[in-house]
């Protein structure tokens, strides 16, 4: 395996370099907004959720392990918080992001409309946007995050299970399963690539 630079810094950090974590911080930062914000539905809330994984990255640096992937327990830290944050049920019957709102986020990892876009491109891609975050808010915990650490964040199924504590094969159950959920909830969706 390569080394994981994202090691190194986490083991300067570990020996006091400030300046590791804030690599470290500015590297990992906005996919680990982008990823609260797939759990909470929302920018401001997923910024001081993204805060906090960083705090208790800081906090906990001590239990990394250099043996792991940085990105592994980073994940799990995220993981673990936003589940906690889920289980609270403030997000389950928030209504879906306003594809409208100006509320100033630097972050919108659901955009999927380029800058050149059409307004009906820019409408389309909003409301699959809106699919797509409804249909993640009604998988399961364990299979929103599987599915969410798989298909968005791109972790083969090995670190996966490392994040969320469980086997491979478990991983790869979650995922399959949150994937059909998926097909069936983003189904009419599926001719539009053939119609355009």
């Amino acid at each position: 395996m390569a080394p994981d630079p994202d090691a190194a810094l986490m083991v300067a950090f570990q020996g006091g370099d400030e300046a590791a974590f804030r690599a470290l911080f500015e590297k990992h930062g906005r996919a680990t907004m982008a990823f609260c914000q797939r759990f909470v539905k929302d920018a401001a809330r997923a910024e001081e959720l993204t805060q906090d994984v960083f705090l208790k990255l800081h906090t906990g640096a001590d239990r990394y392990q250099p043996s792991a992937r940085f990105t592994t327990f980073l994940y799990r830290i995220a993981t673990n918080h936003c589940l906690n944050e889920v289980r609270r049920g403030e997000y389950r019957a928030r209504p879906e992001i306003d594809p409208d709102s100006e509320d100033g986020s630097p972050l919108d990892p659901d955009a999927l409309a380029g800058p050149a876009a059409t307004p009906e491109e820019e409408a389309r891609g909003n409301a699959l946007s809106r699919d797509v975050e409804a249909m993640l808010s009604r998988l399961p915990e364990s299979q929103r995050a599987a599915f969410v650490l798989a298909r968005f964040e791109g972790l083969p199924y090995e670190e996966i299970a490392l994040v969320l504590g469980t086997t491979v094969p478990s991983v790869k159950s979650l995922v399959h399963r949150a994937t059909v959920s998926a097909a069936r909830a983003l189904e009419s969706w599926s001719g539009e690539g053939a119609e355009a």
